[in-house]
């Protein structure tokens, strides 16, 4: 059982680096147009577009990503809330 929330931990926790990077690289001209762009953006943006149907972009500004990152970071304490529960 720890086994598998270790996994699911790390898992969560690197979606959420992803998804930084992800956004980082908009800074950088061309940086999503390369192949490891091209390959964050099919891991990433299918979550993004939840949020960015709820959340619209205030002017150049794009929050959604910020709230996809938070909601990440509270399943990820729900799960280590609900592991500790369960029997560690």
């Amino acid at each position: 059982m720890g086994f598998i929330f270790s996994i699911l931990n790390t898992a969560l926790t690197l979606y959420s680096y992803a998804i930084i990077i992800y956004i980082l690289m908009s800074w950088f001209p061309g940086a999503r147009e390369s192949s490891f762009g091209e390959m964050l953006a099919k891991i990433t943006e299918p979550y993004l577009e939840v949020f960015r149907k709820f959340i619209p972009p205030l002017g150049m500004i794009d929050l959604s990503p910020i709230v996809a990152i938070i909601v990440l970071h509270f399943a990820r304490y729900g799960l280590v809330e609900l592991f500790y529960m369960v029997g560690m």
